[in-house]
């Protein structure tokens, strides 16, 4: 009788290892997927901020007839949003008829 204790006893401690060995496999998968996702998300937030600030110039121009003159303006005329602590936006008008260079770098941090 004692035996039989003895390998439930084993047995209850092996499925224990095992099931904390699975736990932390699914843990880790878990954190290197959300770390990839957060990587493409940095990503395509800086192209989806370009296009953005691209079509409010458009915009600006079929409106009022001229290129706007900085970003703040877009930000304050027409609804462009920019997180400064992530992104860096550069914006280069050369004249009012131009269509202006529109660069966005993220930010280190």
């Amino acid at each position: 009788m004692k035996v039989k204790k003895t390998d439930k006893t084993r047995l209850g401690i092996a499925g224990f290892l095992v099931s904390i060995l699975l736990f932390f496999l699914v843990i880790g998968a878990f954190v290197s997927g959300a770390s990839t996702f957060s990587g493409k998300a940095r990503s395509e937030g800086e192209v989806t901020l370009r296009n953005a600030i691209a079509r409010a110039t458009v915009q600006c121009y079929a409106i009022e007839g001229r290129y706007p003159p900085s970003v703040e303006y877009l930000e304050e005329h027409y609804g462009i949003q920019i997180d400064r602590k992530r992104y860096h936006v550069f914006y280069e008008g050369f004249a009012s008829n131009i269509m202006p260079d529109i660069t966005v770098i993220p930010a280190e941090e």
